[in-house]
């Protein structure tokens, strides 16, 4: 594991080292649309719950409630009535619903709905879902969801207990399976247009201020905070705010980023972004290796005639071997190539790199904030 956990970080600070050697990458602007959304135009969460049938035994307990009294209700509004004791198959599970209502939907529109267990069920492969609401906090329903569901994973079990399993089956999704009831609520600015940054900065709230300025004319904008873009919309475009917001999505802005190293410890994933700088610093770490061996013994009566039994006692033995390395010297580094090159070089299994980088950062040394997973 250990050694599979080095190659990837290897593998992702060659990578960045290749970026390096082949020069700074020329500053790319992003446009305003993919930096920001607008105050007030947002999807809402909607859920629902519903029945999934059709399953080949991978269903809910026999004698769930939640299943037979969800079921019993259903049939009765299509005009059968049925005991509950009577349902006993698992081919049924119960399910939650849960999906996002897009901003200016209208009735007839479709979008995708995720359907997870809610019971024991074991897959929920194969299934359909029949007819469900989906509802927001106002407790209205929004649209309706049906269809047959797409579950990227399996279950399988012998006769004998053993069982086999592939991703995540109790969970699937159905595209395009919810059609809108009601169209959402959005509200359209009409005297200002709000751009909220999806990353707030100043420095880049202050460009994309600038960048509207000269797009559109002095005075057109004004910055609210880090977060916050505030657009007039002049009166006469008053009836025309979609065409104003289109021509603002369309603006470029090279947006400014933190220097920021991210770290997964759990995998052995360093990623180092833009902007990330070491100064000049000496480092020495060691290995330690810790071996433990158990084997099994005999233990016999001393004396031929002695009373006793012989009896299989286990025997550790434990050998701890502490590897020192001689100490190093990493150089000052102003580039993201530079920085991988330097921490390449040192050798470090991943686990070694995470405790440098944590010590480069309570030094000083390493320019930039370190964030854990």
């Amino acid at each position: 594991m250990r050694e599979l956990a080095s190659s990837r970080v290897v593998l992702a600070i060659a990578a960045i080292v290749v970026a390096g050697v082949s020069g700074p990458p020329a500053a790319n602007a992003d446009r305003i649309k993919d930096l920001t959304t607008i105050a007030g135009v947002r999807d809402n969460h909607i859920t629902g719950f519903g029945l999934v049938v059709g399953l080949d035994g991978s269903g809910d307990d026999a004698t769930s409630p939640m299943v037979r009294s969800s079921l019993t209700k259903m049939l009765k509004r299509l005009g059968i009535t049925i005991e509950p004791s009577a349902l006993k198959g698992k081919n049924v599970a119960a399910v939650m619903l849960t999906a996002e209502l897009p901003a200016f939907a209208k009735p007839g529109m479709t979008f995708d709905v995720t359907i997870s267990s809610l019971g024991n069920a074991k897959s929920l492969a194969g299934g359909t879902l029949l007819s469900a609401p989906l509802k927001g906090p106002d407790d209205r329903t929004w649209a309706i969801a049906q269809g047959a569901l797409s579950v990227g994973g399996f279950v399988a079990e012998g006769a004998t207990g053993s069982s086999s399993k592939k991703n995540h089956p109790t969970v699937g999704r159905l595209p395009g399976g919810a059609t809108v009831e009601a169209a959402a609520p959005t509200v359209m600015p009409e005297r200002e247009i709000v751009l909220v940054l999806n990353q707030p900065d100043f420095t880049t709230a202050t460009r994309m201020r600038d960048a509207i300025i000269a797009a559109l004319g002095a005075d057109t904008a004004r910055l609210g905070d880090a977060a916050t873009v505030v657009v007039g919309v002049p009166a006469d475009a008053r009836g025309q705010v979609s065409q104003l917001i289109a021509k603002l999505e369309a603006i470029e802005v090279d947006p400014d980023v933190r220097a920021k190293v991210i770290v997964d410890e759990k995998t052995g994933t360093i990623v180092i972004g833009e902007g990330v700088s070491l100064r000049a610093a000496a480092i020495t770490f060691g290995a330690l290796t810790v071996e433990v061996d158990e084997t099994q013994t005999a233990s016999q009566p001393v004396a031929a005639l002695a009373k006793g039994s012989t009896k299989i006692v286990p025997r550790t033995e434990i050998k701890v071997n502490e590897a020192d390395k001689p100490m190093r010297i990493i150089h000052k580094a102003a580039t993201v190539g530079d920085v991988a090159a330097a921490l390449a070089a040192l050798g470090a299994k991943p686990r070694d790199l995470v405790s440098i980088l944590r010590a480069l950062k309570a030094a000083g040394a390493l320019r930039a904030d370190l964030e854990t997973l």
